[in-house]
């Protein structure tokens, strides 16, 4: 199976940033790891800050991928855009969020992309990428 993984603004800090939320690893590290535990599937890695580049990603990945994982960090909370883009690919789109959304800000409770989504992971931390991984065998 071929699986992309997108990963939104400010994801690229993972192991930076606020790792009391996000962890102290980073994703590249993680993504590593990911590859060798699931050795049959073929997976791309993309992330960006710019609400554009996630688009395009997810128009390429969304007739090219079995799938796609996506955490589009903050644009999740805002973006209509990203949610027409997952509603134009034939590709199942999985979200993904590292820490659990509903237990933070409320600005952080609403999610644009959700109801486009094959099914959402939330607040497992890396492991939720994994999580998704796993749940591809299930749809």
């Amino acid at each position: 199976m071929k699986i992309l993984i997108i990963n939104g603004p400010n994801l690229n800090l993972l192991g930076k940033r606020e790792s009391e939320i996000y962890g102290a690893r980073s994703f590249e590290d993680f993504f590593e790891e990911l590859k060798k535990k699931y050795p049959q599937h073929k997976f791309e890695y993309f992330q960006s800050n710019i609400e554009g580049e996630l688009i395009n990603a997810i128009h390429k990945g969304g007739f090219e991928q079995n799938a796609i994982i996506l955490n589009a960090g903050a644009y999740t909370h805002t973006s209509l855009a990203i949610a027409d883009a997952i509603s134009s690919v034939t590709t199942l789109v999985i979200e993904v969020h590292i820490s659990n959304v509903f237990s933070r800000e409320v600005y952080r409770h609403k999610s644009y992309i959700s109801p486009v989504c094959k099914g959402c992971i939330i607040g497992f931390g890396l492991k939720s990428y994994q999580l998704a991984v796993e749940s591809l065998d299930m749809v």
